[in-house]
This record gives C-alpha cells, sequence and structure tokens, in this order.
C-alpha cells in the first residue's frame, strides 16, 4: 500500500480545491427546499462549478471498475438512500433530509464534501440522525494527528454511533485524496484504537460516516449505483478532507458556511 504524503505546493492545492468544495456546498443551502428537484440541485452546482470556479465536477462519468459512468456532477442521497444517489426527477418534500456530496477537481486536485440538508422541518428523529453523524465525522477527525492510528478514528465513530443506537455502514468508507479521487488509505468508520495505519504529515484523506438509524445492512438500486438502507431507515452522511499536520490536523473542506464543529 503506497501513501502518497503531500508536499506543501500540493497542500496548498489541496486547500483551494477543498475550499471550491465547501463553496459548492455553501451555494446550495438555501436552494434546498419543498418542490426542488435533485436534478435542478445538480444543474446549479454543475453550472457553478464549470462556469465560476473554472473546475471540473469529479462525479460526472466517473466510472471505477465494474460501474458504468455516473451521469451528474453532484451526489444526491435522500431519506433512506446512503450515498451516491443520482439527481434526477425526484421533487424534494417537507421533511426530507438530504446528502449533498461534492467533488471538484481544481488544477488537478480533488476536494471533497458532503452535508446534510434539511427539506423544510425534519422530524426529531431525523435531526437526532444527522446531528449524531455530524458529531461522528467530528470525533474521527479529532483523533487525527501524527502517530495515531487510522483504527483509532473508526473507533470513536463507531463508539458514539452505536452508543446512540445507530449503526455504522460497513461496506463505504474514507479514503485518500489528491490527485486522484480515490486514494489509499481506505478509512474505515468502524474499528479498534492502536489497530491500522499509522498517520504521518502530509497524508490526505476523508472522514466521511454513513450512519443509519436502524440495521448497517444495505443494497444498491438498478441503476447501479444508488445505495439504501436494507430496512428502509433513514441514512445520514457528513464529509470532509482533513490533512494530517506535524502537530494534529486540518480540515481542508472548510468554506464560509460550513457547520461549526460541536462544541463536545
Amino acid at each position: 500500500m503506497t501513501i502518497h504524503l503531500k508536499t506543501a505546493e500540493e497542500i496548498e492545492r489541496m486547500r483551494i480545491a477543498g475550499q471550491l468544495a465547501g463553496e459548492v456546498l455553501d451555494f446550495v443551502a438555501p436552494r434546498v427546499k419543498p418542490g426542488v428537484t435533485t436534478g435542478e440541485l445538480d444543474r446549479l452546482c454543475h453550472d457553478l462549478i464549470v462556469e465560476e470556479q473554472k473546475a471540473i465536477p469529479a462525479p460526472l462519468n466517473y466510472a471505477p471498475p465494474g460501474y458504468k459512468p455516473f451521469p451528474k456532477s453532484i451526489c444526491t442521497s435522500v431519506n433512506h438512500q446512503v450515498c451516491h444517489g443520482i439527481p434526477g426527477e425526484r421533487v424534494l418534500k417537507a421533511g426530507d433530509i438530504l446528502n449533498i456530496d461534492v467533488t471538484v477537481i481544481k488544477d488537478g486536485f480533488h476536494g471533497d464534501s458532503s452535508r446534510m440538508y434539511y427539506v423544510g422541518e425534519p422530524s426529531i428523529q431525523a435531526k437526532r440522525l444527522c446531528e449524531t453523524t455530524y458529531e461522528c465525522m467530528w470525533l474521527g477527525i479529532r483523533e487525527v494527528r501524527p502517530g495515531a492510528f487510522l483504527g483509532d478514528v473508526g473507533a470513536a465513530i463507531q463508539q458514539h454511533a452505536e452508543s446512540h443506537g445507530y449503526s455504522v455502514v460497513r461496506e463505504f468508507c474514507g479514503h485518500g485524496i489528491g490527485r486522484k479521487f480515490h486514494e489509499e488509505p481506505q478509512v474505515l468508520h468502524y474499528g479498534r484504537s492502536g489497530t491500522g495505519t499509522r498517520l504521518q504529515p502530509g497524508m490526505t484523506f476523508t472522514i466521511e460516516p454513513m450512519i443509519n438509524a436502524g440495521k448497517p445492512a444495505i443494497r444498491e438500486l438498478a441503476d447501479g449505483w444508488t445505495i439504501v438502507t436494507k430496512d428502509h431507515s433513514l441514512s445520514a452522511q457528513w464529509e470532509h478532507t482533513v490533512l494530517v499536520t506535524g502537530t494534529g490536523f486540518e480540515v481542508l473542506t472548510l468554506s464560509a458556511g460550513t457547520p461549526p464543529p460541536p462544541k463536545h
């Protein structure tokens, strides 16, 4: 397993790409409301990325081995959709929860981030799931420092999710990122402290826990991309791209509208 440690120049480019991804998520926030289609949100984000940011939407036509090309520029996953939802004709309605996942390529480097959005007023249960998932992501991020282990990240996320009665999706994980969309290492959102890859300054990867209100089992829809919970329970996900620094971590996908870290 070869992990590419980023140079100072590469880190600076990663900061720019990461901030652009965050700015797309800021831009789309006020447009998430009842009556809009996921396809319209995709069009708005695509135009911003291509025309304003002069960047490339990484998901568009992305085709890892065994997959047909992803047909849109962002992923929109609603309610019990876990990840990789394809934008289209679906009309959002009050009470829905929505994950928007954005990856931009700027000057050859990727910035990858996702957020949860409420469509109108969410149920208490949906809000609690989204908030707990956000806490899970940040608890994972706060484990990042030189000499720590990737298992420390996964253990913190798993413990918090399961202590609230939720489950962690195991088939999908965070990933190294840089010139490539997906690099080494894989970042599991469950595990044991003190195990796995030891963190070093210059590593860049995503932390993106997918947390289900019910059981962890998932299935893929016939479109070949969209992942849903098997038991139809709600699912939530948050994602940041993180750099291991000399003393701790730096979140590379912060922007003006990024929600603040949880207090605890």
